[in-house]
């Protein structure tokens, strides 16, 4: 053996160690990568329902938001109608019943005053016969 052929060999053993040495890596990289193939796989297998579940819900808001919708126009127009109608009795009665009621209060006032000034006078008539009784008494009890 030619100090060539032991060179040749050495560095064919050492490119042996060295294809060794990076294959392990190289196959736990193409662990990481089945392993990541097989997750992905898993995520678009959960995906697809998913997205089939968010479609179906998304069709279902879309109706009820129609449904909402015509409940608005429907209050929208009672709303209207009832100011339309709140309006009208405004306008027909309100008058007529301010009218009324200021009536009323003239009236329960002239009877409130009337009776406060009936009590006053038969008070102040009370208090002059009994001032009167008063005196006869104190000139009755002199004498």
């Amino acid at each position: 053996m030619s100090a060539g052929e032991i060179a040749g060999l050495v560095a064919a053993v050492a490119f042996v160690l060295l294809v060794g040495v990076l294959a392990v890596p190289l196959i736990k990289l193409g662990g990481v990568l089945d392993e990541t193939r097989s997750m992905i796989k898993g995520v678009s297998d959960e995906t697809v329902p998913l997205l089939s579940e968010v479609t179906t819900t998304v069709t279902t808001t879309n109706a009820q938001l129609v449904r909402v919708d015509a409940i608005t126009a429907n209050v929208q127009s009672a709303t209207t109608n009832v100011s339309a109608l709140t309006s009208l009795f405004a306008a027909t009665l309100g008058s007529p019943v301010v009218k009324v009621a200021a009536f009323t209060y003239g009236v329960r006032s002239a009877l409130s005053n009337r009776n406060r000034d009936a009590v006053q006078k038969r008070v102040r008539s009370q208090l002059k016969s009994e001032r009167a009784a008063a005196k006869a008494r104190r000139r009755g009890a002199a004498s």
